[in-house]
């Protein structure tokens, strides 16, 4: 893969990996609720599921996608299903002292598999092998496009738990903290919204 191609490639790991989607609102919201050091086993999870997500779709997974399209079909409600149960979930948390006591962050195993039912993780995959991959090298190239996303996404979704915790002097009143996981909530709802047209 020619150097100037790999930096582009690198920049869209980037850009894609640090804008909103759901990895990144419930992030934002374990922050909150749970703090940096409780979140990173989550933000792993991120980071190793992507990673094998990408792989997956690389060596094969994609075209299975298109070549099947109730497979297409089957993914959307499942990814639908769950990410309305996680938005409500997150909408519904108590307070910080309630969310120790009574609740808990994603595992590492939970956000691992959480990404083979994110949409913007599926995007994310399939755009960057359909148009970072090359015919001459096919291994090489999938295996360059897992290396920018090994090298950028963990510090990317890693900004996120941090402005969680950044928020949690602010949202230690009950109040403010219910108002900010009602929006959470909702912000991860929108975010699936384009999977829905």
């Amino acid at each position: 893969m020619p150097f100037d191609l790999f930096l582009g490639l690198l920049v869209y790991a980037f850009v894609s990996s640090v804008t909103p989607g759901p990895n990144n609102m419930m992030l934002m919201a374990s922050g909150v609720n749970f703090g940096f050091r409780r979140t990173i086993p989550h933000m792993l999870g991120i980071a190793i599921g992507f990673f094998v997500l990408l792989l997956s779709v690389g060596f094969g997974l994609g075209a299975l996608l298109h070549a099947v399209p109730a497979l297409q079909t089957v993914l959307k409600v499942v990814s639908l299903v769950y990410m309305l149960w996680l938005a409500w979930k997150i909408a519904t948390s108590g307070a910080m002292g309630e969310a120790r006591a009574s609740g808990q962050p994603l595992t590492f195993g939970q956000a691992a598999a959480f990404q083979w039912v994110n949409p913007k993780a599926w995007a994310m995959a399939l755009v960057a092998m359909g148009a970072y991959t090359q015919v001459e090298t096919p291994v090489l190239s999938v295996l360059l496009v897992g290396t920018a996303f090994a090298l950028v996404n963990l510090p990317s979704v890693s900004v996120w738990a941090g402005f969680g915790v950044a928020l949690r002097g602010f949202l230690s009143e009950p109040k403010r903290l219910r108002i900010f996981n009602i929006v959470m909530g909702l912000a991860l709802v929108a975010s699936i919204w384009p999977m829905l047209r």
